[in-house]
């Protein structure tokens, strides 16, 4: 990489680790200049506006996440351990990524009601990840290792549901057995979808 490009990615590192703790709104150029330690007439050389960066930021954590949670899982096996292994690279994700947990989540409690480009970009980051999530059922049900008649778009629904359900008890009402809990209720969805 060259200095231009390593400064951007640190500017996105920077800005990631902000979003996830403070959302997307709250992160101005000002603000990330200073966390980097540049002027903001330096930030706008890689960033052309506040919605840019935001653009930026998402589509960084979807690169991210594609690597360290959906390639790895889809490297495995079709069926449970395709399936196991993305759920344990999420909880990897959410517990260790960023010091506020997921980015996907902060920016879909802040942008839900928030009609714009940034908006639609998360939509079909998150559309992507639903339609992944049923095309690793699929394969699991075409392969014979998930019984057959399932919907895989209702498994895809229950696993991103209980995902969430992970990262809102575990941060907001800090529940010390959380994992335990989406562990269990992983197990227990693993058991009556296979075959």
């Amino acid at each position: 990489m060259g200095k231009g490009q390593d400064t951007r990615q640190e500017i996105l590192d920077t800005a990631l680790a902000l979003v996830s703790t403070e959302g997307l709104e709250p992160v101005s150029i000002g603000k990330l200049a200073q966390q980097v330690g540049m002027s903001k007439s330096g930030l706008f050389a890689h960033f052309e506006s506040k919605e840019d960066l935001q653009i930026c930021v998402l589509h960084e954590a979807s690169d991210r996440f594609v690597r360290k949670v959906l390639a790895p899982a889809l490297g495995k096996p079709r069926g449970e351990p395709r399936l196991r292994a993305f759920f344990n690279n999420w909880i990897d994700w959410e517990n260790g990524e960023f010091p506020g947990g997921c980015v996907f989540h902060a920016a879909a409690a802040e942008l839900d009601d928030q009609p714009g480009p940034v908006r639609d970009v998360l939509v079909e980051i998150q559309r992507d990840l639903f339609d992944a999530i049923a095309t690793m059922v699929r394969a699991g049900i075409e392969s014979g290792k998930f019984r057959d008649g399932l919907e895989p778009e209702q498994c895809s629904f229950e696993l991103l549901s209980m995902l969430a359900g992970y990262s809102r008890l575990s941060r907001l009402l800090r529940m010390p057995n959380a994992e335990a809990r989406a562990r269990l209720a992983f197990d227990d969805f693993i058991n009556r979808i296979s075959s």
